[in-house]
C-alpha cells in the first residue's frame, strides 16, 4: 500500500486495543468493518450510528457468542450445511494454529447475552484450532449495561 498500513496491520488485536485506550472503539469497528475483507460498511454505520459503549478487546469464551451462522451442532442462530463454510475457514484455523492472533471480533450485548455482529468465519477458524476463547469488543445500547457487564468465564 502506498502511504498507508496494510489492513491486517491497521486492523489487530494490537490497534483495537490502541483505540480503546483513546476512547476511539467505535471508530474502530466502523472503519475496520468497511475495510476490504469485511466490506461490511453499512453494519458498521448501523452499530456506530446511534450511541454505543464499547468494551474491549475482552477474552470471550466461544460458547457465551450467539453466532448468527455456522456448523450444525454449535451455538448458532442459523445452522448452515458444513460446505457453506469458504475454503479461507481452514486457511483462518491454520493461521491460529501457527500463531496468529486474527483481529478481534464484534458482538452486541442485548438481553443478557452477546450476539455475534462480524466474525462468524473468524470464530469458526478458532473453534477449529481447539482453542475455546476468542478476543472480542462488545457494543452496549447503554452506560449501564456495560458497566454491570461481567466478562464471561470459560465453562
Amino acid at each position: 500500500m502506498q502511504g498507508a498500513m496494510a489492513d491486517h496491520d491497521r486492523f489487530s488485536l494490537d490497534t483495537a486495543r490502541a483505540a480503546a485506550e483513546r476512547d476511539e472503539l467505535g471508530d474502530w469497528v466502523a472503519e475496520f468493518l468497511a475495510s476490504p475483507g469485511s466490506d461490511n460498511g453499512l453494519l458498521g454505520a448501523e452499530l456506530t450510528d446511534r450511541p454505543r459503549w464499547w468494551l474491549g478487546p475482552v477474552l470471550v469464551p466461544l460458547d457465551r457468542l450467539n453466532r448468527l451462522a455456522g456448523p450444525p451442532g454449535d451455538p448458532v442462530m442459523c445452522p448452515v450445511d458444513e460446505d457453506y463454510w469458504r475454503d479461507d475457514v481452514d486457511d483462518l484455523e491454520e493461521k491460529v494454529r501457527d500463531g496468529w492472533e486474527p483481529p478481534p471480533v464484534i458482538a452486541s450485548y442485548r438481553d443478557g447475552e452477546l450476539f455475534l455482529e462480524d466474525g462468524n468465519h473468524r470464530v469458526e477458524g478458532v473453534r477449529r484450532s481447539g482453542a475455546q476463547e476468542t478476543w472480542t469488543v462488545i457494543g452496549f445500547d447503554s452506560p449501564e449495561d456495560r458497566e454491570r457487564f461481567e466478562v464471561p468465564t470459560p465453562t
